[in-house]
């Protein structure tokens, strides 16, 4: 996630700088085109080509509502992992008590299952957002050529934290999870998934002990099973793309309306005089440039879970749950919260 007030300008042509480079190729073969074949130049008029322009923007713009759509709930749900994450804490903390026990259990054997229960939430945290970071077909890291490199590369690389060669689940997964256990869920897969599984096996355990009672129990694992919905609503996002038909037209239209914009732009620069036909060149590519930002915006960010600049910053989330559950169980060796990296929050 971006978090700078503004783009820097060095940023902005990173971004846009390829397609916008063969627009201004395009516009100055146009216009040699224009000067070679000055006497049976093909005049296109303005209008046909505005009124695609017109389609065009509004095909994007409905792209980019639906991505921005899936954007912003792929934010509240993680948001609503925050809320929920922080409620487990609190009720683990308060509900596990000796009160309904005949046999009373120390303190410290209680702290060890609360803490092993939160500690097993903080690697489903992690877990979950490593399952999310697998890339799927349409995302771009899986294409190929350039685009593909730049998201590896570019994106990534430049700004992730342990997005490449993501052993930091995996470490974080061995501390948080006995031993028994890692081992046993790793292998599984879906580790998240089996992860709360064994939350809610642990629940049914504390309540034969008597150290929950039903109203306790239920209450937990209606936690639990809020982290499945929202577990369940993150998957939904990432494994079912925005439907292809609307992904790749709006990337032919846009192609389409750029290859035009130069002609009609010298037809109607040609009016105004000979010499000024050359300023078609850097309108097209002003005017050109605005719909290759549009649609390269919408392209960003309609997977909200690949691990780029544009996603939602789980790795940040994850960390401030694991400080405030850590803070709770009064643990000394808290974890320093995820910094930007030039500009980027992961």
């Amino acid at each position: 996630m971006y978090i700078n007030k503004r783009f820097k300008l060095f940023g902005i042509i990173r971004f846009t700088g390829k397609p916008t480079l063969f627009l201004l190729i395009w516009s100055f073969v146009v216009f040699g085109l224009h000067v070679v074949f000055h006497d049976n130049w093909i005049k296109i008029p303005w209008l046909p080509i505005s009124v695609i322009g017109t389609a065009v923007a509004f095909y994007v713009g409905f792209k980019n509502n639906q991505a921005y759509d899936r954007l912003w709930e792929a934010r509240k749900i993680w948001g609503a992992i925050v809320n929920s994450s922080r409620a487990w804490g609190t009720m683990v903390r308060a509900y596990l008590t000796n009160q309904f026990v005949q046999k009373t259990v120390s303190e410290k054997e209680l702290d060890g299952l609360k803490t092993k229960l939160i500690h097993r939430h903080i690697a489903w945290l992690y877990s979950l957002r490593s399952q999310l970071l697998i890339p799927t077909p349409w995302e771009h890291i899986s294409q190929g050529g350039t685009r593909g490199r730049k998201a590896t590369e570019a994106h990534m690389k430049r700004f992730g934290v342990g997005l490449i060669d993501d052993h930091d689940t995996e470490e974080i997964l061995r501390q948080n999870l006995p031993a028994e256990e890692y081992e046993r869920l790793i292998n599984y897969k879906n580790t998240a998934t089996q992860i709360i599984d064994q939350q809610g096996q642990d629940l049914t355990m504390l309540r034969s002990m008597n150290l929950i009672d039903d109203f306790r129990h239920m209450e937990l694992q209606k936690v639990l099973n809020d982290f499945y919905v929202h577990q369940g609503k993150a998957e939904r996002i990432k494994k079912f793309p925005l439907p292809r038909q609307y992904g790749n037209s709006s990337q032919i239209f846009v192609g389409i309306f750029l290859f035009l914009l130069p002609f009609g732009m010298m037809t109607e620069f040609h009016k105004l005089g000979e010499t000024a036909a050359w300023l078609a060149i850097p309108f097209s590519v002003i005017v050109g440039w605005v719909f290759i930002m549009m649609e390269l915006v919408g392209d960003f960010s309609e997977n909200p879970f690949e691990g780029l600049g544009n996603d939602i910053p789980m790795l940040a989330l994850s960390r401030v749950i694991e400080i405030d559950l850590r803070e709770m169980l009064g643990e000394e060796d808290i974890p320093a919260p995820i910094a930007a990296v030039q500009g980027v929050l992961m």
